[in-house]
């Protein structure tokens, strides 16, 4: 599908396409899709204007985040699953802001690892705590009891989905 100009492919409700003769599991499909595609591009802009920072950039340093000795950027990349060139472009644009930090691995002096900065932390702990926010207000027309078995829902789903291609019949 090629994107065309005069639409703002972000606001195509991806569950449009389904039609009443589509079976049932294609238009589940395209209703969680659409349901995610919302509520992304809501958080996304959201940490836009309030933050000024990307979702990608968010994501970068939810990951290192999480691990406070830090991240190669081979494991940044992997974790993200995105290109080492895209994890080194969100590196160099969080290292000028002097959100994250580079130090050469002693191992391999080729590599680095990254991690927060103190600005970082700081930064990210109220980006956190406003994502999650948003997130419990958007998921908020369901009842708790609704999310639960929602949640589990989707756990007995995912548990019965190949993880890669070569998982795939």
């Amino acid at each position: 599908m090629s994107a065309r100009p005069d639409i703002d492919m972000a606001s195509v409700d991806m569950e449009k396409r389904a039609h009443a003769d589509h079976h049932a599991s294609l238009r589940l499909w395209l209703r969680l899709l659409s349901a995610t595609t919302r509520i992304e591009d809501t958080i996304r802009q959201r940490l836009r204007e309030q933050f000024d920072i990307t979702l990608p950039r968010f994501d970068l340093m939810a990951q290192l985040e999480r691990e406070p000795q830090g991240l190669s950027m081979s494991e940044l990349s992997r974790r993200m699953m995105v290109t080492g060139g895209n994890v080194t472009s969100i590196v160099d644009q969080l290292e000028k802001e002097q959100l994250v930090q580079r130090q050469m691995q002693a191992s391999d002096r080729r590599s680095y690892t990254v991690s927060l900065t103190d600005a970082g932390r700081s930064a990210f702990a109220a980006m956190a705590l406003a994502h999650e926010g948003w997130v419990v207000e958007l998921l908020s027309p369901l009842a708790a009891s609704q999310q639960e078995q929602l949640h589990k829902l989707l756990g007995t789903l995912k548990s019965g989905t190949p993880t890669n291609s070569k998982e795939t019949k």
